[in-house]
């Protein structure tokens, strides 16, 4: 009996490429907070520098907008409070909520990594000419838009038959 095939793209497929850049950058920029006396820092903390602005942000939004679960992103927040790179405090619109906010020593962290993001996408930039590097930019913004219409897509279709069903 023989086995089916798998069909292979000719190519490196595209979900290969962003994931190695992705963890590319993501290294980079923990390399370079320890370069800056941030030794604290780990990988899985660009998690919360990627996702909460200086005003503060629930856990579960950020847990939402970083694409894992509350119980990893309230496991990263608790290891960056007693690191004292965050603060949490009560909710002032649902006490039973807290937000969370960067520490002083965090808003130093957080500026030096935006600073250094900053500093690195003008780099690229220079790398690959400022038009080059402006199309890069705005073909990935564009697949986020396609693959969130598919997703909607692929939402609308799981509703339907769902809603078909008798249970």
């Amino acid at each position: 009996m023989s086995r089916a095939e798998v069909p292979r793209p000719d190519e490196k497929p595209l979900i290969a490429l962003v994931e190695r850049a992705n963890r590319a950058l993501q290294s980079d920029m923990v390399r370079r907070a320890h370069l800056d006396g941030h030794t604290e820092v780990k990988m899985a903390h660009n998690s919360v520098f990627g996702f909460l602005h200086t005003d503060g942000a629930r856990a579960a939004d950020m847990a939402l907008r970083a694409g894992i679960t509350r119980q990893s992103m309230g496991e990263v927040i608790r290891d960056m409070v007693a690191l004292d790179l965050l603060e949490m405090r009560s909710d002032p619109d649902d006490g039973r909520a807290k937000v969370v906010t960067y520490s002083e020593h965090g808003l130093a962290v957080a500026g030096d990594g935006y600073q250094y993001l900053i500093d690195l996408e003008k780099r690229f930039a220079e790398e690959f000419g400022e038009q080059e590097y402006a199309v890069a930019r705005d073909v990935l913004a564009r697949i986020v838009d396609v693959l969130d219409r598919v997703s909607a897509e692929h939402e609308a279709q799981i509703s339907s038959s769902a809603g078909g069903k008798v249970g």
